[in-house]
């Protein structure tokens, strides 16, 4: 069963304290594994979102109404959309040290998504939990529960970042305004 929170608001969250030098190494570390499979974990993790979260897929006109996660697979649109996801990853974690990179890297996608794709800002604490799951679950050999706390404290701070720019560009609820 689909659940959500939040009704198209904004979250406001108070950010995590920032990552230690010791969280960015587990990181970095983990990540490197992770990353060698990219394109395999990217579909993945797409795959389990749309499979668990199928209002998720609203947002993708190539393949929202695709319903078999076999199919989801195959669809080039969605390893596309895959490979981009893992790559702005790739460049947070291999920007850890610079708080600037980062935060250009959560605005560009925090503005595309908003304004652009009208994507509520909920999906990005529910993709959070979903790339958690997924690397727990593939990686588990890496993604030991003190790296899970890491990245969830990583991915906390993504979340926070990219609905901060969400507010600064005066996100409303826009996608189910009419309706």
């Amino acid at each position: 069963m689909e659940r959500m929170q939040g009704d198209g608001e904004v979250d406001h969250l108070e950010p995590p304290s920032p990552l230690t030098d010791k969280e960015r190494v587990m990181i970095r570390d983990s990540w490197a594994k992770v990353y060698q499979n990219c394109d395999d974990a990217g579909v993945a993790i797409l795959v389990r979102l749309f499979v668990n979260f199928p209002s998720s897929k609203q947002y993708f006109r190539d393949f929202k109404h695709i319903e078999e996660p076999e199919e989801l697979e195959r669809s080039v649109q969605l390893r596309k959309h895959a490979h981009r996801v893992m790559n702005a990853l790739n460049t947070l974690v291999e920007s850890l040290d610079n708080s600037d990179k980062v935060a250009s890297v959560l605005k560009l996608v925090g503005k595309a998504h908003a304004l652009r794709h009208k994507v509520e800002p909920v999906y990005f604490k529910i993709l959070s939990g979903v790339i958690l799951e997924v690397l727990g679950e593939e990686f588990a050999e890496v993604v030991t529960p003190e790296v899970a706390a890491a990245w969830t404290k990583l991915l906390a701070t993504v979340y926070c970042g990219i609905t901060a720019v969400y507010e600064e560009v005066g996100w409303t609820k826009l996608s189910t305004s009419t309706g």
